[in-house]
């Protein structure tokens, strides 16, 4: 993960946490606000490839405006094994850095300075800067987001 990110001209500082319960919980670990952890999602596409969505911690993938980016009419989330397969990593340490293949990226709009994402193994997690990891990715950058629904 590192030696990538090195590769593509991505400063990132991998630091140890404690296991979280929950997005808030790992937020309040790191210090950030929930919306300054990013969620990187393995999308299965139609045609059976692959792509990443990286969403702000405090929002929810926009399926029918990720759908138009795409092109497709069909995109879903696959089986934990599956996105492992296609990755190399557990669901919850998931990155496009050094994943075994370099599917599209596609980063939301949203996110900027500083974040926190997973870093490919349990107990860890990856500082960089949102523009940083979007330029190094060569990622499309568009609103592929909307906020989560209140809790009640």
């Amino acid at each position: 993960m590192k030696a990538d990110a090195a590769r593509r001209g991505i400063a990132v500082e991998i630091v140890e946490r404690p296991a979280a319960d929950s997005l808030d919980g790992a937020a309040r670990l790191l210090g950030l606000s929930p919306g300054d952890i990013v969620k990187s999602l393995v999308v299965k596409r139609h045609d059976g490839d692959f792509l990443f969505a990286l969403i702000p911690g405090d929002r929810q993938i926009s399926w029918p405006k990720l759908r138009a980016l795409v092109g497709v009419n069909k995109l879903s989330m696959p089986h934990q094994d599956v996105a492992l397969e296609a990755t190399g990593y557990e669901r919850g340490t998931i990155t496009p850095l050094g994943s075994t293949t370099a599917w599209p990226v596609y980063v939301d709009a949203s996110l900027e300075g500083r974040v926190a994402l997973g870093a490919g193994a349990h107990g860890h997690s990856a500082f960089v800067d949102a523009a940083e990891l979007a330029k190094g990715l060569d990622a499309t950058v568009a609103d592929i987001s909307d906020p989560l629904p209140p809790r009640d």
